[in-house]
């Protein structure tokens, strides 16, 4: 099959948007097809691209962590969803969050102004044209699972994600909680809702003994650790929610002057400041007790729910087996994966995946090697932790420092960092601003 400058692209989220971005971006022809309004998931909802279903976070926009460092190098690739981002940006502290909407809306444009061609048509069978990048994500339709299934000889690995609530900020007692950010850094951007002990066992109780939806049906599902339901996390033991989403650490009750007992933060979702996400409170509860163990949260008594929290299935393919640190299909080089399908796990890890697709798919049609950044960076890391062929019972993976190599001394994750930022610009110099934007 004649390979040629035209990169199809199936799936636009965000994957899927920034491998269009490269395409275009680069001389290529970026044919983009997407099944949106013809068909929606069960998670989507707006007709636009790169639609945000779990939070509005892009997580942590510091150079002292993963995240951060993640999006330093996104950024040296030109990243579409990085600039989106900071376009329709909301106040959150050292968060990148985002107005859904407008960060949707900004990304649909910018692919339409620079010529990507959206094809509005749901793909049930793989297109004979190559190359070919498959970013259909974490809910690719049971037709098109059926057809990845075919291709790479196995049934694919699946597990559930849920998403948060999110509230109207003017249904929030603000008698009852607090604005501030943890140990005052970046703002006072979160809403912080204090308990007492007696507060939070009361929580506890009702949140532990409460209904959810198929509880028979999704009884064997493993829940990804990054994203687990609030009360799966509960039945771990009454103090585990403590060391994770409602610990109080950071943050001082302006009312008492000392540190609550265990507190509920809900972070902004919108530029209007009129809905906030309630931080780490992923649930496959029903919706009546949403909204009945929820409004136990002091602060949340009246709180009405803008969105309810629900359940969704999610697929990624067994990469170590299948493809290559490129994102090429082993048996296939001319097709691509890219985003949550290889078992990237976040926003900002699945936009570089699409971007590095993206990359590499030009690359093909141009007849040049397909390049991935080494080891000592964070995108490398990521890649070669999911196509490391050696890796059994393979499950998703955030970006994260203990993917990179260990460094001996003291201040090891500083000069993980310094390393990191050093070996990807270096790389990116040598590798692709030498070769005319391909």
């Amino acid at each position: 099959m004649t390979l040629k400058n035209e990169i199809t692209i199936i799936g636009g989220g965000l994957a899927g948007c920034e491998a269009a971005w490269q395409v275009a971006g680069r001389g290529g022809l970026a044919r983009l097809i997407e099944m949106k309004p013809r068909r929606f998931s069960p998670a989507h909802s707006m007709e636009t691209l790169s639609e945000l279903v779990c939070s509005n976070s892009l997580k942590s926009d510091s150079l002292d962590n993963a995240s951060g460092v993640l999006k330093d190098e996104m950024r040296v690739l030109g990243s579409l969803v990085v600039k989106a981002a900071e376009a329709t940006r909301v106040p959150a502290g050292k968060t990148l969050a985002v107005d859904r909407k407008a960060f949707s809306a900004h990304i649909t444009e910018a692919l339409i102004s620079s010529g990507v061609r959206i094809i509005r048509e749901e793909i049930k069978r793989l297109p004979e044209d190559r190359p070919v990048i498959i970013a259909t994500g974490p809910l690719t339709t049971e037709e098109f699972a059926a057809e990845i299934q075919r291709l790479v000889g196995t049934e694919s690995l699946n597990f559930y994600d849920a998403v948060a609530p999110i509230v109207y900020k003017d249904s929030i007692d603000m008698g009852r909680a607090f604005m501030a950010s943890r140990w005052s850094k970046g703002g006072d951007d979160y809403i912080n809702c204090p308990m007492s002990e007696a507060e939070y066992e009361r929580f506890y109780n009702e949140l532990v003994s409460s209904d959810r939806v198929g509880a028979r049906e999704f009884e064997d599902m493993a829940s990804f650790e990054g994203c687990m339901p609030i009360e799966v996390m509960a039945g771990r033991g009454p103090k585990t929610l403590l060391f994770g989403p409602m610990r109080p650490v950071g943050l001082t009750d302006p009312r008492t002057g000392r540190r609550p007992f265990a507190v509920v933060q809900l972070r902004r979702e919108n530029l209007e400041d009129t809905l906030y996400n309630i931080v780490g409170f992923q649930t496959r509860l029903t919706f009546p007790e949403q909204k009945r163990v929820f409004r136990t949260i002091p602060g949340l008594e009246k709180a009405e729910f803008a969105r309810l929290g629900k359940l969704h299935r999610n697929i990624f393919i067994d990469s170590p087996r299948f493809l290559s640190e490129t994102q090429q299909l082993r048996s296939d080089g001319s097709i691509f994966f890219a985003g949550q399908i290889t078992g990237v796990e976040g926003y900002t890890e699945s936009a570089a995946s699409g971007i590095m697709a993206g990359i590499n798919a030009m690359r093909v049609a141009a007849g040049l090697t397909p390049v991935c950044p080494p080891p000592t960076t964070i995108i490398g890391a990521l890649l070669g932790y999911i196509t490391d062929e050696s890796r059994k019972d393979f499950q998703p993976m955030n970006s994260n420092m203990g993917l990179l190599p260990e460094l001996p001394g003291k201040d090891r994750r500083e000069k993980q960092v310094q390393r990191a930022i050093r070996d990807f610009r270096a790389w990116y110099a040598e590798t692709l601003e030498t070769s005319k934007g391909i």
